[in-house]
């Protein structure tokens, strides 16, 4: 007889079910069997379970038809079980190798439950894993955390007066009273004694599709006599990156799921001691999710359902609950609850005000940055929109540049005084022709974000902004895209977990999208979900590319930014790393490439001009490469960057898909080039087959291949040719005025400025 037995539902989603499979094969526990109970799956899963059959003992059961949901999989698994424990494993989920005999080793005291660890996390288990090692703790911080958990733990057994039940209130206190929200309270992540739940005859409700955890473990908890907490028995509770097309059982929208978790609540009640601890602390989870999350609801919501059927149903299910269960809340909370039972929504919402207008001025007083979002909703909202005020901001107002700004030039030389343009710039920048410059995330950045008729951005718009109705949003965007992007990625390793979620909803206030060439548009269409107005014209911002009087820009610019006319120029544009991050828009950045080596071999002939992402937070140290190495990092305009660059080393950013227009050799430093495409983002195009340059691993290799660019040219020149014809075919030099021109040839740009 098998020592554990894993009971593992699966319903959908096949690549999640493949991985936790992956994960569990790499445990260092071996001792188990496998039940697999199907769901009436959707996908076609018979090779990974034939794969798999031959590394685990497993077994498979199907549920029948008309019956369905997790609950019944989880119970057909225990009816089945032959091991000595359970474990109950979701097909979305994963454990870490040691997980399973770290808990085996506790059971050797003959407990009834052995508590592990529940981590939440986003990513995979590489992935995961990569953040854990490299999150940098302060170990007195640690210690700090660590001590005010354990005074909590204490504070509860002494509640609870279970002082001579020590166990029993450890294990609650760590699946229910440490958990916030009934969502988090879970089976998952602890061991149970077999014989300890077929003898009570513990089940699940099949009748609960989202809550049937708590009427398995809340009698569960209040008959356990024995258990042990094990911390480096760690379950990773995997959320969705795409809650749009792929929302794991949490994350879905269902009409249902307010009622069932009332009654889910009242069903267990029915289950448990009135005067119990477990009942107690069930009881305070349906009165937190009331003060802290409907309460909310009740208040904002635009669905009246908050107001009238869900109040009343709630207010059924707190009328259940104990009088000291309020003991532990603060006054107005009390009152908020004594104020549902009496069924008076007025005074439910007058409490809610109260609550949230002392949250909003300690928000203010904490962080006075909040004010100028509070004039956006409350006051600039509801002012009249000007039909000629056009806001225009690139990469999140770090600079003057990208295509916005070559839309911006036209309109002012060829309709001044037509349009009141407005810039959003930080760090004191100037534009020509009269613009207003705002700073980005203040009052003045508010007010225009609100009135404005239109908008020119080329990256996403702040999250709390919501269009308003006749605002119009040209949405330019600012590459072609070589890394997969939103809905195309896997896996979300970015410093925004909700990247998709959050994608989703701002891309729906787009009125138009900029599309570079044909691949572009195929490509935007899939991985911003994006079903608008796509302008096939190409980016404005490559006509300086085709403009005459080019070389006389790029003469000027080498003066002025002092590079010898003697020398020629490398320009080095390396993209960020998902998974190296400071926070959301802040990431870390390691130089790979040897400097150094290349002044010792090049500085003959060339310099460097290093032009790292708006995302790169870092300032890269270049001390002792004076007068080699010009770091362009800060300078607005990439664009004429290219007109000063001979040669272009990148790796996976989309600067090659512009610089290709110059027709000019194009590197690929792709040293980490697996991790890239295999773990973080993946790729659209070969990078082996498509691009046209060399992949190239090491410093040595790029050093080589410009001293023997002639060669690399020649070799790369029928590939240079494909490409530019597939990704560079709508670029001429006049895309400004296929944008915004009187004549405009069925232009939607046009039509939406009302030109003449």
């Amino acid at each position: 007889m098998r020592t554990i037995s894993i009971i593992l539902p699966f319903f959908k989603y096949k690549h999640y079910f493949k991985e936790c499979l992956q994960n569990l094969a790499q445990s260092t526990f071996k001792d188990f069997e496998l039940i697999v109970v199907l769901d009436h799956p959707t996908e076609d899963i018979d090779d990974l379970l034939e794969e798999y059959n031959s590394i685990f003992d497993m077994r498979i059961y199907t549920l029948p038809e008309g019956v369905t949901g997790v609950a019944a999989c989880r119970n057909v698994g225990i009816q089945q079980a032959k091991g000595a424990y359970l474990y109950f494993l979701d097909s979305d989920d994963y454990v870490l190798e040691d997980t399973l005999q770290n808990m085996i080793k506790a059971m050797d005291h003959d407990v009834d439950m052995v508590n592990g660890v529940l981590n939440h996390t986003w990513n995979n288990k590489a992935n995961y894993l990569h953040k854990v090692e490299n999150k940098e703790v302060d170990e007195e911080d640690q210690e700090e955390r660590e001590q005010r958990r354990l005074n909590k733990l204490s504070d509860f057994v002494s509640f609870a007066s279970y002082e001579k039940d020590e166990q029993q209130a450890q294990a609650i206190f760590y699946t229910m009273d440490n958990r916030r929200g009934i969502r988090t309270f879970t089976v998952l992540g602890n061991l149970y004694n077999r014989d300890f739940v077929v003898r009570n005859n513990f089940k699940f409700n099949e009748n609960f599709r989202y809550y049937s955890d708590m009427t398995f473990m809340c009698p569960l908890l209040e008959k356990l006599n024995t258990s042990l907490r094990v911390e480096d028995a760690i379950y990773v509770k995997r959320k969705h990156n795409d809650p749009i097309n792929e929302p794991a059982l949490s994350q879905e929208e269902n009409d249902n799921r307010f009622n069932e978790r009332c009654d889910a609540v009242e069903y267990t009640r029915t289950l448990l001691k009135e005067e119990g601890v477990v009942r107690f602390c069930l009881d305070r989870k349906i009165v937190s999710y009331f003060v802290s999350k409907m309460s909310k609801r009740i208040r904002r919501s635009q669905d009246d359902l908050w107001r009238t059927d869900y109040f009343e149903r709630i207010a059924k299910t707190i009328d259940g609950i104990r009088p000291e269960v309020m003991n532990r809340y603060k006054r107005n909370s009390k009152k908020m609850v004594a104020c549902l039972q009496n069924r008076d929504l007025k005074g439910v919402q007058s409490c809610v005000r109260r609550k949230l207008g002392i949250k909003k001025f300690f928000r203010v007083f904490k962080n006075k940055n909040v004010l100028f979002k509070l004039a956006y909703y409350h006051i600039y909202s509801k002012k009249t929109i000007q039909d000629n005020v056009i806001l225009f901001e690139t990469f999140m107002a770090k600079n003057y540049s990208d295509s916005p700004k070559y839309i911006y030039e036209y309109i002012a030389k060829n309709y001044p005084g037509k349009y009141k343009c407005v810039w959003a710039l930080n760090d004191g920048h100037e534009v020509p022709y009269g613009a207003e410059v705002v700073k980005r995330f203040s009052f003045k950045y508010a007010y225009y974000l609100a009135v404005s008729k239109y908008f020119v951005f080329n990256v996403r718009q702040p999250l709390w902004y919501r269009k308003r109705e006749g605002q119009v949003f040209v949405e330019t965007w600012h590459g072609t895209p070589l890394k997969r992007l939103v809905f195309d990625q896997e896996e979300v390793t970015s410093a925004s977990p909700k990247y998709k979620q959050q994608f989703y909803r701002q891309r729906q206030e787009w009125d138009y999208l900029v599309s570079a060439n044909p691949f572009s548009t195929k490509t935007f269409r899939s991985c911003f979900m994006y079903e608008g107005k796509m302008l096939e014209y190409g980016y404005p911002r490559n006509d300086i590319l085709y403009w005459p009087n080019k070389d006389e820009i790029a003469k000027d610019l080498r003066k002025k930014l002092g590079i010898p006319e003697d020398k020629k120029t490398i320009l080095y544009a390396p993209t960020w790393r998902d998974d190296e991050h400071y926070g959301k828009g802040e990431y870390k950045f390691t130089l790979a490439l040897d400097l150094k080596l290349m002044m010792e071999k090049l500085s003959d002939e060339y310099v460097v001009l290093l032009r790292t992402h708006h995302y790169i937070a870092d300032n890269i140290d270049t001390t002792g490469l004076e007068g080699f190495v010009y770091n362009l990092s800060k300078y607005d305009d990439i664009s004429e960057i290219y007109l000063i660059s001979d040669i272009c080393i990148t790796d996976y950013s989309s600067v090659f898909f512009d610089f290709a227009n110059l027709k000019r050799p194009v590197l690929f430093y792709t040293y980490d080039i697996e991790k890239y495409k295999n773990q973080l983002r993946g790729f659209y195009i070969d990078m082996n087959t498509e691009v046209p340059g060399p992949l190239l691993y090491t410093s040595e290799e790029v050093v080589d291949a410009i001293l023997n660019i002639d060669q690399i040219n020649e070799e790369y020149k029928e590939r240079y040719e494909e490409f530019y014809k597939r990704f560079c075919c709508y670029d001429d030099g006049i895309l400004q005025k296929k944008y915004l021109s009187k004549k405009g040839e069925d232009s939607h740009v046009d039509k939406a400025f009302k030109t003449i």
